[in-house]
């Protein structure tokens, strides 16, 4: 591991929506800010980080193994989240904790040097494909044991996934997913936090918990997992992401998901709903008092052709934004705060939906509020945690250094620092080297596993 810097002197940074020059942070042993100067002067043994420096991104939706499914579900004809859910079924089926632990390295990699340095991994790949539990944590150790090798903060948001749908069982392509009951769920949750807390210092790796969402988990298992959970996790839920998501849930309850949540008191500020793209007034109400959080994808949401959901809305409603890239259909923590704009603009008819300081406090503070953890910044007690863009590339030349949400790309960030030590520079992983690399032979392997023969084309056919 790179020695941490007493000192992290950034040319320019972006502090509360405003640009300061020679900012100096003083980092303490645990890679916390413990003092901040402006126009500062950098010290011997300094770590110097020049163009623009941003707290780096809080990443509050991920699925790691989707990543395989990135250029390779876009089949030319009539489409839909739910076709799409089949190739993600067939990838799932293919991991195993040694497969699952290099695929995520590479993804968590990939992720840090595009600016991320924290993610909440949203995990139900918990047992052998036919059902059977491995005879420990095989695959959520893995997760942690990846995020460990790529220096990426992990929040593992352990996901009850009982049903293949309401009154439907699972089906076999799901089986690995589910523990049987909520009781059974909560149990091993309970287990896998002493076997995290075991191996991993809670500030590299840690337990949340998450419903994969109410057509996932039976009405009566929410019962006893309200009553059952610990408070102090962090709890995730899918949410009306899709149409037929909520005919379904009014179908069997009455309610909307955000209002069965409701219902059974899951409405909290430990709550983010991911995605939550359609949803009605009550719904947005409801989620506003009761302080809950919103975690939108836009991109992913953009490449299942989910829709656009109401993000001013609940913003205005007093719901905290925060932003994920969940398949990883790109990676990159500029394009998501380019896309809730642009959704907004396009939605709305109207420009300035979010002001870019809007937007950099959903990308940081909002997703490292939603894993429980410290945010990153310039402040003192804020993590150490930043990422510096070029603001004289061919993206970002000319523009306002204040606006550079509005323009740069991952392709812009030439520094990561996660607690005050230098993780990635100029897209290449300081310890792992180039990320491409990485996934190029985690898929490969995948593929081999799955028996899948890649085939080259020619003129846009098969060879």
């Amino acid at each position: 591991m790179t020695r941490r810097a007493a000192g992290v002197w950034c040319e320019q940074a972006m502090w509360d929506g405003r640009i300061e020059h020679g900012v100096r942070l003083s980092v303490d042993s645990g890679g916390v800010v413990a003092a901040v100067e402006t126009g500062a002067a950098p010290r011997p043994g300094d770590l110097v980080l020049n163009g623009v420096v941003f707290p780096a991104a809080s990443n509050a939706h991920s699925h790691a193994f989707h990543r395989v499914l990135r250029g390779r579900t876009h089949t030319g004809g009539a489409d839909s989240f739910w076709t799409w859910r089949q190739a993600m079924y067939q990838a799932a089926g293919t991991l195993t904790p040694d497969l699952y632990e290099e695929a995520a390295t590479a993804v968590f990699a990939e992720m840090l040097t595009a600016g991320y340095t924290s993610v909440a991994e949203f995990n139900y790949v918990h047992h052998q494909p036919d059902g059977t539990p491995y005879s420990g944590h095989d695959m959520e150790l893995a997760l942690g044991r990846a995020a460990r090798a790529a220096g990426i903060r992990l929040t593992l948001l352990d996901t009850c996934y009982l049903a293949g749908g309401f009154g439907e069982p699972l089906a076999p392509e799901q089986l690995r997913f589910g523990d049987g009951s909520a009781q059974a769920w909560l149990q091993r949750l309970a287990r896998l936090r002493e076997a995290f807390e075991a191996e991993f210092d809670p500030s590299e790796a840690s337990i949340g918990a998450a419903l994969h969402s109410v057509r996932a988990v039976p009405e009566e298992a929410l019962a006893d997992i309200a009553g059952g959970l610990d408070p102090e996790l962090p709890l995730h839920v899918h949410v009306s992401e899709q149409p037929a998501e909520n005919d379904a849930c009014l179908r069997a309850t009455g309610l909307t998901p955000v209002q069965l949540l409701g219902k059974h008191n899951l409405l909290s500020p430990r709550l983010s709903a991911i995605h939550a793209t359609h949803l009605c007034p009550q719904d947005i109400e409801l989620l506003g008092s009761a302080g809950a959080t919103v975690v939108m994808c836009p991109t992913t949401e953009a490449d299942l052709a989910d829709g656009i959901g109401p993000a001013a809305g609940l913003a205005s409603a007093g719901v905290r934004i925060a932003l994920g890239s969940d398949q990883h259909a790109v990676l990159d923590p500029w394009l998501e705060m380019r896309a809730l704009e642009h959704g907004e603009r396009l939605a709305s008819g109207t420009r300035g939906r979010f002001a870019p300081a809007d937007l950099h406090q959903a990308l940081s503070d909002g997703g490292a509020a939603a894993q429980g953890r410290r945010v990153p910044g310039f402040a003192a007690g804020r993590m150490c945690d930043l990422m510096a863009v070029d603001p004289a590339s061919a993206r970002t030349a000319g523009a306002d250094p204040a606006q550079l949400a509005l323009c740069a790309t991952a392709q812009d960030v030439t520094a990561v620092v996660v607690g005050g030590v230098l993780a990635a520079d100029r897209g290449q992983h300081v310890r792992l080297g180039d990320p491409g690399r990485l996934l190029a032979t985690a898929i490969r392997n995948l593929d081999a596993a799955a028996g899948v023969q890649m085939t080259e084309t020619v003129s846009g056919a098969k060879a």
